[in-house]
């Protein structure tokens, strides 16, 4: 009886004992995070038998987790749709979307008087990999330069990392 209890018990301290779950259960709501599946169900609640409610084909699609609950988190999307997604298909990869409804310039340098790099699209999704003073590089299928927060959703008002 002591080996099947001793058994049983194995699965349960792996997962208190992992480096991530710890970490993900220690962080602070709100944070951001980012679609890592290529397809992505958001339910209702926190649990597969709750009725999935949008089904998401965008790996890197930012989004902001609200809540943590041990393997669901619910979470934000840019257009403020909010429901529960499982802890295994988002990652901590920063990503942002563009916003608006014209393109929005990538500049070379973090100020609107450095030279244009090139313009994306609204609903263009990139990797963040730094923001400071209200300017953040986004990386662009291999393309990269500055845009200003003003015109991304992925980000904190100030934030910087």
């Amino acid at each position: 009886m002591r080996k099947a209890f001793a058994l049983a018990l194995l699965p349960v301290l792996a997962a208190l004992s992992s480096p991530s779950a710890v970490a993900q259960e220690k962080r602070q709501t709100p944070y951001w995070a980012s679609i890592s599946a290529g397809k992505a169900l958001m339910r209702t609640g926190p649990g597969k038998n709750y009725p999935a409610i949008w089904l998401y084909q965008r790996a890197d699609l930012p989004v902001k987790v609200l809540e943590v609950y041990p393997s669901w988190r619910k979470v934000q999307d840019p257009d403020g749709t909010s429901g529960w997604m499982l802890v295994n298909l988002l990652s901590d990869t920063r990503t942002a979307i563009v916003r608006g409804t014209e393109p929005r310039p990538l500049h070379e340098a973090p100020q609107a008087g450095s030279r244009v790099s090139f313009r994306v699209e609204p609903g263009v999704v990139g990797r963040l990999s730094e923001c400071a003073n209200n300017w953040c590089r986004l990386d662009v299928a291999g393309r990269g330069g500055f845009v200003s927060t003003d015109h991304i959703w992925g980000t904190n008002p100030g934030e910087k990392f």
